[in-house]
């Protein structure tokens, strides 16, 4: 069995917890991870500014007020000396109870690493724990007196801490006016520990702290994020149901709103299309029906009675066959346009000659029923479409117009050209239509007047059928209609335009 994916609600209560215990983490990481790597930073960073203040100070007339003022609130102890005349400015902060001083040869000896160095040297106990040069400057006369270097009085002395605390001694050597200064910098990194173990107690109550928090957050943020998604969730396997009545009523922000106003949208069309389906199953069975019942009523009054056998009687059996054989044609088109496995057979024709050989299908109805359909154009007009689903736009959009037209009977297709492209109109003279039931003039089986009596026999089916050929070769079409005043369907076609019409069936 396929395990089900976890609820959203879980998903964002999970995923609050452990963005908490990443920050959590984190908090613990610098604070006492590496608490003591940041201490020790700090204290080097200082005193680097301290020795690029000093050195642009170095002309200063109170260099010694100035440098005990700079170096007194970061604990830094110095000397800063010129070459061939001693020290220049000396300021100790280190406590000297707790450790031994640094001889001559040791200052001498991180003279010359920030020499080799390009001017300044970083060191630590372990640098300068020695009095020998290990071999490093071979340039250098070993043989010669400390004491007798020019620039190191023999009392010269900083002090060191012992190994419970590290040392950073930082030595910048420097040219100001000609003369060569050397500044070596010496601060203490005090040990951490007992901040690290204060932390650690704090941070432990903190930590349990957020993290009942996070829990409360977490709770109360996944539950108002996942409800409105819940109820909408149980509103849609309702709708899935078969319940068009159901209504979304989720709320919570912006994007559960729309939804929810979507979805209540999907479900009156819904509602709607059901309606439309049962009707149309109706119409269906009626306009089946119909023509059954007259056929069998017909054929048995042949069959029963002498001398019925008619040509009147039997060709009401043959129109009936007609009309059935016409309704399952058209449900068979509509079907086949709506899949959208029609294709299309361009040809360049006369539209105004197709229209002219339509009409003559009328002769009859024109004849013996009093309908006039009038043909309105001035040109003999060539377009590039599929002939015989033209035809049939044409022959369905005259068929609605005469079932719907007023006592008058009149029927207008009017032709007119504007610029490059041909607008072909059919005009009647009924009651026309309201604004707000034009979008369903085209559905199947919809009926502006349910009671209306056809003079002519339909399938209901024709205009899903113009719609769908007119989308089918890309051509604008609508309809407009005022109430009382009838109603006037046009679709517009370029003039002669094979090659637009073709690229629209490769799109």
């Amino acid at each position: 069995m396929k395990r089900k994916n976890i609820s959203i609600q879980l998903k964002i209560f999970l995923a609050i917890l452990i963005f908490a215990a990443i920050i959590i983490l984190v908090i613990w990481l610098f604070q006492i991870g590496f608490l003591s790597d940041f201490y020790r930073k700090t204290k080097i960073d200082e005193i680097k500014k301290v020795s690029v203040e000093l050195e642009n100070n170095i002309d200063n007339n109170n260099l010694q007020d100035y440098s005990e003022e700079l170096v007194a609130q970061n604990n830094i102890s110095f000397t800063l000396m010129k070459m061939g005349k001693g020290p220049v400015a000396q300021v100790n902060h280190s406590p000297s109870s707790r450790g031994t001083r640094l001889d001559s040869s040791q200052i001498v000896y991180l003279y010359l690493l920030a020499k080799d160095n390009g001017g300044t040297r970083l060191s630590v106990n372990s640098d300068i724990h020695t009095n020998e040069f290990d071999g490093k400057f071979s340039n250098y006369d070993q043989t010669m007196k400390l004491e007798e270097t020019p620039f190191l009085p023999q009392n010269l002395e900083l002090n060191y801490q012992d190994d419970k605390d590290e040392n950073i001694y930082y030595t910048r050597v420097f040219i100001n006016k000609g003369e060569e200064y050397v500044a070596v910098f010496n601060t203490v990194i005090t040990p951490v520990n007992a901040t690290v173990s204060t932390l650690r107690s704090q941070l432990i109550y903190l930590s349990i702290i957020f993290a009942i928090i996070a829990l409360v957050f977490a709770s109360f943020l996944s539950r108002s994020i996942a409800k409105p998604i819940m109820v909408t969730n149980e509103s849609a396997k309702e709708l899935a149901k078969g319940n068009v009545e159901v209504r979304f009523k989720g709320k919570g922000y912006k994007e559960i709103s729309e939804l929810n106003d979507t979805l209540n949208y999907a479900a009156v069309e819904l509602s709607k299309s059901e309606a439309l389906q049962r009707e149309l199953i109706a119409n269906v069975s009626h306009d089946l029906r119909t023509p059954l019942t007259m056929i069998t009523g017909y054929a048995e009054v042949i069959r029963d009675l002498p001398g019925e056998d008619t040509p009147e009687n039997l060709q009401i059996i043959i129109d009936e066959g007609n009309r059935l054989a016409d309704l399952v044609n058209d449900m068979l088109d509509l079907s086949k346009l709506q899949a959208g496995v029609q294709s299309l057979t361009l040809s360049e024709i006369s539209l105004t000659e197709s229209v002219r050989q339509i009409m003559k299908r009328y002769k009859k109805l024109t004849e013996q029923n009093g309908y006039r359909i009038i043909f309105e154009y001035n040109e003999n007009v060539f377009v590039c479409c599929d002939e015989l689903k033209m035809t049939q736009v044409v022959y369905n959009l005259v068929n609605n117009a005469i079932h719907y037209t007023g006592e008058d009977k009149t029927v207008t297709i009017r032709q007119s050209i504007h610029h490059s492209y041909v607008r072909i109109e059919v005009i009647d003279t009924g009651d026309g239509i309201d604004a707000d039931l034009l979008p369903y003039v085209w559905d199947r089986y919809y009926k502006i007047d349910k009671n209306h009596t056809q003079s002519l026999k339909g399938t209901g089916l024709g205009l899903s059928i113009v719609k769908k050929i007119l989308e089918l070769h890309g051509l604008p079409f609508g309809v407009n209609s005022v109430s009382g005043q009838g109603s006037n369907f046009w679709f517009e076609m370029e003039i002669s335009d094979i090659e637009k019409i073709t690229k629209h069936l490769d799109e």
